[in-house]
């Protein structure tokens, strides 16, 4: 071995090193299930934390809205104290302001024909701009919001409440409404969004006419949000203003450092200590089991780097089968359990990081295999 160049050197060793990792194929199984197993459950966690994420951000994803002015002390897409009317006429009068309507979110509940009720988190929204949504339209139109009394609901939550179809007839916070179309998957944490025409919200919540809880805005061309929640603020010293993609990322850092960073990061971590320690000590037993096939390798003439190598390229081989067989299940996964209350979001990036984390994982475990082959002495194949 001595005599070949060292890349020639690293190719044979790693191609022993595979056929060696595939003559046991018990332990290979085993092993590679380590590897599936950590891949399965770190991409899943993930997967549903994002999911959760994007339940709390999605209305502000998609208002389509460039600025947001708050109550002060808000993070999440929660109301606070009143924002008074007259902010609402400040920020469309701003410089650099395209649009900017008000946005009511209030708490409701939907008596069903058999007497009991479910709650509902109902969106006022100004029909002039429709910032603020509906989205996701699956049935009827966001202009059958114009006619009176006048909603549109979860489509997910119609047998919850009631058996809504169009045209249905309910009671919410004691009056009378009709259903005028169907969301889709516009379920936060809480009860599913169900939205108004902002005089019929204003009217179904009790608020006062001069009562708002956001103001969304939205730039000129040529103008930048920051330059743009900037100027507001100014203008507007007691309240709130932020970007859409500082707001987004508020919500998700408050979530992360109440809720859900924990969890989810203990969940994920020990999935991938459990598959640590599956490679390792997997790779450890097979070097102890072919200790004397090692110290023949190193009475042949192979260097420490070369059985260094063959151990990695195990350990590669490893993680590589390994991360396609639990991806491949992460998106069987994925598509099964999706519904309008949780989407298993698994990003490209999450997709093709995890196979590399998988392969300095693997790497990292065979650190222990890789000291007792370095440390192996040739003449003991002679004893």
């Amino acid at each position: 071995m001595t005599g070949r160049s060292l890349p020639r050197r690293l190719l044979v060793m790693a191609r022993v090193g595979i056929a060696m990792t595939l003559h046991d194929r018990a332990r290979f199984a085993g092993t590679v299930l380590g590897v599936v197993f950590a891949v399965v459950l770190a991409a899943q966690q993930l997967g549903i934390l994002f999911g959760l994420l994007d339940k709390n951000t999605m209305f502000v994803d998609h208002a389509g809205a460039d600025v947001w002015i708050t109550p002060p002390g808000v993070e999440l897409f929660q109301p606070g104290r009143d924002v008074p009317e007259s902010v609402l006429q400040v920020a469309r009068t701003t410089p650099g302001v395209r649009q900017a309507s008000a946005l009511l979110v209030g708490g409701g509940t939907i008596r069903r024909p058999d007497g009991g009720t479910e709650g509902l988190q109902i969106i006022g929204t100004d029909a002039t701009t429709w910032l603020g949504g509906p989205w996701n339209i699956v049935a009827g139109d966001r202009d059958a919001l114009l006619q009176p009394d006048t909603l549109l609901f979860e489509d997910a939550e119609r047998d919850k409440f009631g058996g809504l179809n169009l045209d249905s007839v309910r009671e919410v916070n004691g009056r009378r409404v009709r259903v005028g179309g169907f969301v889709w998957g516009l379920l936060p944490f809480g009860p599913a969004y169900t939205f108004a025409e902002l005089n019929t919200a204003r009217d179904l919540t009790n608020r006062p006419p001069d009562a708002l809880d956001f103001v969304l805005v939205t730039a000129d061309p040529g103008t930048t949000p920051e330059a743009l929640a900037e100027a507001l603020q100014q203008r507007l010293p007691d309240q709130r203003v932020v970007t859409t993609a500082a707001f987004h990322n508020n919500i998700v850092g408050a979530l992360l450092r109440e809720q859900l960073g924990v969890s989810f990061g203990t969940s994920t971590s020990f999935g991938l200590i459990i598959g640590l320690v599956v490679v390792a000590l997997s790779m450890f037993t097979a070097v102890i089991d072919n200790l004397r096939e090692f110290g023949t390798l190193k009475a042949m003439g192979c260097t420490s780097l070369d059985l260094a190598f063959l151990v990695l390229a195990q350990s590669v081989l490893y993680a590589t089968v390994g991360s396609l067989v639990g991806l491949f299940l992460v998106v069987q996964m994925a598509a099964g359990i999706r519904s309008p209350q949780l989407v298993v979001i698994t990003p490209p990036w999450l997709m093709a990081g995890l196979p590399l984390a998988m392969v300095v994982m693997c790497m990292l475990a065979s650190l222990l295999a890789l000291r007792r082959v370095v440390r192996l002495e040739p003449g003991m194949v002679f004893r």
